[in-house]
């Protein structure tokens, strides 16, 4: 294990949970699509399926394919990412940057995919949802609740049954990715990993999409901030003895 293989099966396992994730809300949100509507369950299945193939891709790794997997672990206080890889600064950011270029490549292929309906697409809202979330009633600092919450629930659970996605199992994680979306998703869309949101909202950014609107950057910060909090509150809870004993027994 090095950290070129961990870059790389970072970056491929967060481009296809991205193209996968970012697809689901293309067909559904999207003019003329096969899947034009079919609802906001559709996208809790859709994101769950599109964990379960970043998981499988990323495994080498450790497939955290979130940068608040990544510093959950790193609060929860492991000597090492997977076997070899300890947890220092330089495979911090290593995971990290990975995760974010992943994210925008994904993003920049489901547009590619999808590339007529985005033309035909009238309402810009539509194209930006399907790369980045957006609040259903826009309060920042409920949002950022809201955020930390879902983030905390994924990044508790995976480290307490096994301290790492792939080690939990892959469609354990793509269960519990449905079950936060359909019980906590509604109020932001729950984006529970900065790499999702900020690569997707970049690719929106800089792509050529035919009236696309604004990228939303005054909102940009909630599900940047609100994952990375709620990872770190979930890695330092999981580190907790009295968490640890309840998991043995």
């Amino acid at each position: 294990m090095s950290l070129g293989i961990v870059f790389l099966s970072e970056v491929f396992g967060t481009a296809m949970l991205t193209l996968l994730g970012c697809g689901v809300v293309a067909n559904t949100a999207l003019k003329g699509t096969k899947g034009n509507n079919t609802g906001f369950l559709f996208v809790n299945f859709g994101w769950g399926l599109a964990v379960f193939a970043g998981v499988f891709v990323a495994a080498k790794s450790g497939a955290h394919l979130n940068p608040a997997v990544t510093l959950g672990i790193v609060a929860s206080g492991k000597s090492e990412f997977v076997p070899g890889i300890p947890v220092d600064a330089a495979s911090i950011f290593t995971y990290l940057g990975a995760e974010l270029l992943g994210a925008f490549i994904g993003a920049v292929i489901c547009w590619l995919a999808y590339k007529q309906h985005f033309d035909v697409e009238p309402d810009p809202a539509n194209k930006l949802g399907t790369f980045s979330t957006g609040p259903a009633i826009r309060s920042y600092g409920w949002n950022l609740v809201t955020e930390i919450i879902g983030t905390f629930v994924l990044v508790f659970v995976i480290l307490c049954f096994g301290g790492s996605p792939n080690e939990l199992g892959p469609l354990a994680v793509a269960m519990l990715v449905v079950g936060i979306g359909a019980s906590l998703g509604g109020p932001t869309g729950y984006a529970i990993n900065p790499a999702r949101d900020l690569g997707p909202r970049i690719a929106h950014a800089v792509l050529p999409i035919k009236g696309k609107g604004s990228s939303d950057w005054s909102y940009a910060w909630v599900p940047i901030a609100g994952p990375i909090i709620g990872g770190l509150l979930a890695g330092f809870a999981a580190h907790l003895p009295i968490v640890f004993t309840a998991v043995a027994k």
